[in-house]
């Protein structure tokens, strides 16, 4: 019997999927449950499995081609008598999609619709006991020779990736959670003034072909579909500056221990939600939609010119170190495009942070199924009048919200700023607690 292989749909959005590379060569023999293809969705690299046994007889779609969701990507035979037959087939194979397949039942020499699965993301096995591990670990540890089912995975779920297996050849340390610290003493006395930091280097630009036409990746066609939509919503724009002097000194104590500025805004963030659930809100056409959770997405530059936002979950729950491991490992895999998809599209407020690189100020666009997006600009020395009179120099950053004018009005975005600047500007060590 020849089984065909569809095009899966990896998250609610995806329409197409581009084939990032083979697993399996024409011929080879497949198990039930084995990755066989590697799908780049909308924003991730996921491993495909076959829900069947056989022999990979033919690959409908080469590596570097994108199909539609439901599209026949390969053709799986369960002998190898049937693999010239499969082939056969699939030179004169025009039929539909499966979902527009007639409901027939076909000869028995008939292919099979099988969409193909996204792997389990658990590292450790999935439902038939195999172990679930990134291409790139199983290549290097073919090279080093580690026997996969020995390793314990630090991925997602326990999902078994490169760096563990460099840790049980020596060459790095596994990837485990950091023992818990003790929040920091209070500040001490102020301090003079540091000179401004350098903002951080904006990313290299993109690779361009003058005079040609180069076709968006599956990424940006997805932030083309995301901004679009955006245009639909009636929102406007609430600025305020925040004094950041001592976000600004708690940050120099607490750098060497791996925390990070965007877990300190995010942490920040989310603690001002709890007092706004509205700001974490958003619109349906049956109402207002409460989540949950506090699921602070934070906008990442990718290095091929799309956009991504990997999602900081529970962000008012988990504490600033925590929070800043979490981070860390989030951007290190939206890089290489191994995120899972639950932890780029499920935040409920986002954060797009341009100070880095010395932007003052400016507008973020709100992401589709949100009511709010934070743009924040660089933390300057400015020279302001004290309460006493006096003048005086400041670290001040500009912060300018986005928010859906069908459920969060003006009074509620300024009311929301104002505790968050209240919380910066006064109570920044409560962040560590």
């Amino acid at each position: 019997m020849i089984h065909e292989v569809f095009m899966p749909a990896l998250s609610s959005t995806m329409t197409e999927g581009k084939i990032v590379s083979w697993v399996k060569s024409p011929g080879d023999k497949v198990e039930k449950g084995e990755t066989v293809v590697v799908v780049e969705s909308d924003k991730a690299d996921m491993d495909v499995e076959s829900f069947y046994e056989g022999f990979l007889a033919t690959i409908v779609v080469p590596a570097g081609e994108a199909a539609p969701v439901g599209a026949t990507i390969a053709l799986v035979a369960e002998t190898e008598a049937e693999i010239e037959t499969a082939k056969q087939q699939a030179t004169g194979n025009n039929a539909p999609p499966a979902q527009t397949a007639p409901a027939a039942a076909a000869p028995a020499q008939a292919a099979q619709p099988v969409a193909a699965a996204p792997a389990s993301p658990n590292g450790s096995s999935n439902g038939n006991g195999r172990l679930i591990a990134s291409p790139r670990a199983k290549k290097l540890a073919k090279e080093l020779k580690v026997e996969l089912s020995s390793l314990r995975g630090s991925g997602p779920h326990g999902r078994i990736v490169a760096e563990d297996v460099e840790a049980a050849v020596g060459r790095a340390k596994p990837a485990v959670a950091a023992p818990a610290i003790t929040p920091v003493a209070p500040p001490p006395a102020p301090v003079p003034i540091a000179p401004a930091a350098k903002p951080a280097p904006a990313p290299a630009p993109v690779a361009v072909a003058p005079g040609k036409v180069v076709p968006l990746t599956t990424l940006q066609n997805a932030v083309v579909r995301n901004m679009v939509a955006s245009l639909q919503v009636p929102t406007y724009h609430v600025g305020y500056t925040i004094t950041t002097d001592n976000l600004d000194k708690l940050y120099k104590q607490i750098k060497s221990k791996g925390v990070t500025m965007t877990a300190l805004l995010a942490k920040a963030v989310a603690v001002a939600l709890q007092k706004h659930p509205l700001l974490n809100a958003s619109y349906t056409d049956q109402g207002i939609q409460y989540p949950s959770a506090i699921n602070v997405a934070v906008a990442v530059a990718m290095d091929d010119g799309g956009l991504i936002t990997p999602v900081l979950q529970n962000a008012d729950k988990l504490d600033i170190y925590s929070l800043s491991r979490t981070w860390k490992d989030l951007v290190e895999r939206s890089r290489t495009k191994q995120l899972q998809p639950h932890e780029y599209n499920s935040g409920t407020f986002t954060l797009s942070n341009l100070g880095m690189f010395g932007v003052d100020r400016f507008d973020a666009i709100l992401p589709p199924g949100q009511g709010s997006i934070l743009a924040i600009g660089a933390s300057r020395p400015q020279v302001v009048a004290t309460e006493d009179g006096l003048m005086g120099v400041k670290r001040q950053m500009q912060v300018n919200i986005t928010c859906d004018h069908r459920i969060i009005y003006g009074a509620h975005a300024a009311a929301f700023l104002q505790d968050l600047a209240k919380l910066i500007e006064t109570d920044p060590q409560s962040l560590t607690l």
